[in-house]
């Protein structure tokens, strides 16, 4: 499945208030999922040593899924297609690439 074609399909499992007008929504739960993406694995390190398990592994994929579909949810509420927003992240990181750039801050180095 393509990135275009995951948001379509998201996009109908979607039901939240004033969904097509309300960015707040999904943005809150994006930042929701991130973080317990990161407290799962926040607790691979501090209960097993960083060991990832299979069960771990599944639990982290469920959790990414989810952030997947808020990060969906946010290009379809700035209509933004989601694959576009996927193939001008990677040629992004390939001109900073080519130009030595990937490492340092700011969004326009």
């Amino acid at each position: 499945m393509d990135f275009t074609g995951y948001q379509e399909a998201a996009r109908r499992t979607a039901q939240y208030p004033q969904m097509g007008r309300n960015l707040y929504y999904p943005a809150l739960g994006l930042a929701g999922e991130a973080g317990e993406v990161a407290e799962k694995v926040k607790k691979i390190m501090r209960d097993a040593d960083g060991v990832l398990t299979d069960e771990r592994r599944d639990a982290l994929r469920k959790e990414l899924g989810d952030v997947l579909w808020y990060v969906a949810a946010m290009c379809s509420e700035l209509e933004l297609d989601m694959g576009e927003v996927a193939a001008q992240n990677l040629a992004k990181l390939h001109d900073r690439r080519e130009r030595d750039a990937i490492r340092g801050d700011g969004d326009d180095r």
